[in-house]
Parts: C-alpha cells; sequence; structure tokens
C-alpha cells in the first residue's frame, strides 16, 4: 500500500494519508512517507499549493499506539526509540512550515493527538462539520508536549492548555472561533472548499508568497521593532522580483501580470 497518494491539478498538489485501516496513524512509515513527499515538494517550483488530506473516516489520529507498545519490548524498554519518533515527527511538523508552498489541512472526522498537532502545524486548514479535535494523550497518561508546540501557537493559551489537560474534545465550530481551523464547511463542500482555496493561493506569484510564507513565520517570534527591520528585507527583496515588476506594471495599466513563474 502506498502510504501517501500525490495527485496534481495544475499548481496545487493533494496529498493524501492513505492507512485508513489505522485511522492514518503518524506511523513510521506514514512518517518517513511524508518526509519524502515534502523533500520532493519543497524542490518543486511547478508547485505552488499543497493540500493535505486523510482517506477514510478520519484525517489523522494521531501516533501508532501499537508500534509505540512494541518498542518497548527493547532492552531500554523504547527510550531511544520515543526519543527518535519524537524527533522524527518534529522534524515533519517544521518542514510544513518550512516548505516554500502554503499548506492547507483537508480535515474530517477527528484530528486527535499529533494529527490535531499536524493541522496546527498547518499554514490553513478547513475542516467538514462534524470533526472533532482534540490533544487526549493525557487520558491514557501521555500529555501531548509535542502537539502542544503547534497548538499553543495557533490557540490562545488558556484554551491550549484546558485541551491539553483535560484531554477534551471541540468541535469544528469551537476549533474555527479558537483559531486551530480557518472555518467549516459541510462535508459534501469539503474538498471543493479546500481545493478553491489552495487554486486561489496558487494563482498568485510563486517567489512572492514564497518570501512571505517564510518571513511570516521569522516575524511572528520577534519583538516588534525587529519584525518591521526583518520585514522590510523580506519587501525589499520581493520589490527586486522581476515579476514583481511585471505585477505592480500589470496593475497600473490595467492588465493581467505576464509572469514567469
Amino acid at each position: 500500500m502506498t502510504m501517501i497518494e500525490r495527485s496534481d491539478t495544475g499548481a496545487v498538489a493533494r496529498l493524501t494519508l492513505n492507512s485508513p485501516e489505522r485511522l492514518n496513524a503518524l506511523s513510521d512509515a506514514m512518517l518517513t512517507a511524508l518526509t519524502d513527499h515534502l523533500t520532493a515538494l519543497a524542490e518543486d517550483s511547478h508547485i505552488r499549493a499543497v493540500v493535505l488530506a486523510g482517506a477514510g473516516k478520519v484525517f489523522c489520529a494521531g501516533h501508532d499506539l501499537k508500534e509505540m507498545t512494541t518498542a518497548r519490548e527493547s532492552a531500554d524498554q523504547g527510550r531511544a526509540y520515543f526519543s527518535d519518533l519524537f524527533n522524527r515527527c518534529a522534524a515533519v511538523m517544521m518542514a510544513i512550515r518550512a516548505l516554500p508552498q502554503p499548506v492547507i489541512a483537508e480535515v474530517h472526522g477527528i484530528a486527535t493527538a499529533a494529527g490535531c498537532q499536524l493541522v496546527a502545524s498547518c499554514d490553513m486548514a478547513i475542516a467538514a462539520e462534524g470533526t472533532r479535535f482534540g490533544v487526549n494523550g493525557v487520558n491514557i497518561g501521555l500529555f501531548c508536549s509535542t502537539p502542544m508546540v503547534a497548538l499553543s501557537r495557533n490557540v490562545p493559551r488558556k484554551q491550549a492548555f484546558e485541551m491539553l489537560v483535560t484531554g477534551g474534545f471541540i468541535n469544528e465550530a469551537r476549533a474555527a472561533e479558537l483559531g486551530l481551523i480557518n472555518r467549516a464547511v459541510p462535508a459534501t463542500d469539503l474538498t471543493r472548499e479546500t481545493m478553491d482555496l489552495a487554486a486561489m493561493v496558487a494563482a498568485k506569484l510563486g517567489g512572492a508568497v514564497r518570501i512571505g510564507k517564510h518571513a511570516f513565520y521569522e516575524q511572528v517570534e520577534m519583538p516588534v521593532e525587529q519584525a518591521y527591520t526583518y520585514t522590510g528585507s523580506a519587501m525589499t527583496e520581493n520589490m527586486m522580483l522581476e515579476d514583481t515588476a511585471e505585477g505592480i506594471a500589470a496593475f497600473l495599466g490595467k492588465r493581467q501580470p505576464d509572469w514567469t513563474q
């Protein structure tokens, strides 16, 4: 079985987690497949937006607990494996952030623990009505400390901590209210709405979006004065693109830009 299925529509790449019998858990094989696809997309100048979806009944149920349990049979009771697993998972989440193209999560069913982390790590997210979100590891005695990194950078602190410490679930309306997703739509419209958003992003100048996405995540961690200095440099870099000059000329000339990328 192919762990991730990729299909391209124009400049949009669609990655579908394809392990529905395991609820698209982030198994060793799934993390490897995600790493491989993200590495390839980072070098693919033809793709300007990415959609991340899940096959079957749910988006992603988090780590593969069966694999984690098996790892306890090693001499160190799994310590080395667990450390490596969480590092590999974090690397995938950081690769999404570092990807030149915006990544949109298309979420349905449930997104729990590391699956919720995956949603929070994407640049945007659209969910089907009826979707539930949770960082519920605490319910089985495992506080979701690594999912907390992405969650707490999307959701206000007190609400994030409540989710983490209670293991409670929120619905799609609450997820939108808190900022975990952009919006919720009827399940029958989910793919169309997500692909429409991706197509809108893909229609923009790729070089400008690449500079802007990188600058967005860099500046948000900076003090305000430093952020303005940094983003001023980013906008200067953007202005030096030939296609940006063409875009401005086209706007002033009331015509469509003739971009080279």
